[in-house]
């Protein structure tokens, strides 16, 4: 069995589709659903099992699920505004902890989401390797939350029996529940199918112009291509970076959704929200040799082409269900 946390929300949601088409349906899901429309994610897809977030660690102790054999942990709170400390380290903190431990005792596969918001302002630059790690300085208590874990698997030496993926800029189907946490593709689109026009954030750094702050994108459906990998090479271990290897600027990303459209870009600069200001990554760009000294053949979809799938296959056929 593999249990996936997080598994109705948006990378949880393409991964199970992917172990579908893999002929896998094996497959328990542990997450919140509340009033949210995120049960939309999981129509369509074949598992055995539902359990609440909430339950699930009660009933890990109790050994109530004897045939894990892998656990993918995406479940968290992954929400950059969020003020609540306690609760941030509660929930993607304290949580993996335990989730790490069970899987560690049990001989467990466990696979584990961090984050490129550990990487805070990229002082440190970008590389995954473990030295630099332990120096980042995350810029928001997200960020934070996650550079507690991935510090927790270093100091105990856990980096050769666990996973960890430092997930960079991911877009792609089934994200539309994520509210002001969706892709700048989703919000893109929105806005051009109701207004004709794209906002974009005015640069806050006399190093970038407008629209001109870089950030590496990553197509949903190339990360859980990872995963996959990472599932059947259970001596593959680590904290990786997962991008693309290749930055690209935010009028890139706003020109591609304009061209999967066919229409001329439009592009609108906004105030930076106060909120934002001083914890804004003006630049990310994922450093992937260390995941792909394992894994040679990986290829990452360009920007501009895993725009036109997401566009025309899924947001305007409005299938982002699927």
């Amino acid at each position: 069995m593999i249990v996936i946390t997080g598994g109705a929300g948006f990378i949880g949601s393409n991964l199970i589709k992917k172990l579908n088409i893999k002929g896998i349906d094996d497959i328990l899901i542990v997450d919140s659903l509340g009033k949210s429309e995120k049960w939309k994610n999981l129509v369509g897809k074949k598992f055995v099992d539902f359990i609440h977030k909430s339950e699930f660690l009660e009933k890990l102790q109790k050994n109530c699920f004897p045939n894990i054999k892998t656990i993918v942990h995406l479940g968290a709170c992954s929400s950059t505004t969020e003020k609540d400390a306690d609760y941030l380290i509660a929930n993607n903190f304290h949580y993996t902890k335990d989730l790490l431990h069970y899987s560690l005792k049990n001989n467990i596969r466990f696979i584990y989401a961090s984050s490129a918001a550990t990487y805070g302002a990229g002082e440190f630059g970008y590389s995954d390797e473990l030295d630099n790690i332990n120096n980042l300085q995350p810029l928001n208590m997200y960020g934070y939350s996650k550079q507690m874990v991935d510090e927790f698997v270093i100091k105990n030496n856990f980096q050769n029996r666990v996973a960890g993926l430092k997930f960079f800029n991911v877009f792609g189907p089934n994200e539309y529940h994520k509210n002001s946490m969706v892709s700048m593709v989703h919000r893109a689109f929105e806005q051009i199918t109701t207004t004709g026009k794209v906002k974009l954030f005015k640069s806050n750094c006399s190093d970038f112009e407008d629209g001109m702050q870089k950030r590496d994108f990553v197509y949903v459906k190339d990360c859980t291509n990872v995963i996959w990998e990472l599932i059947n090479n259970s001596q593959v271990n680590g904290i990786f970076n997962l991008g693309t290897g290749k930055a690209r600027t935010w009028i890139d990303l706003t020109n591609a959704v304009f061209s999967a459209l066919g229409k001329q870009p439009k592009i609108n600069f906004v105030e930076m929200p106060e909120i934002l200001k001083g914890k804004y990554q003006n630049f990310t760009e994922a450093e992937m040799n260390k995941l792909k000294s394992h894994f040679s053949d990986l290829k990452m979809t360009s920007l501009e082409d895993a725009v036109e799938d997401y566009v025309n296959n899924f947001l305007i056929k409005e299938n982002q269900y699927n």
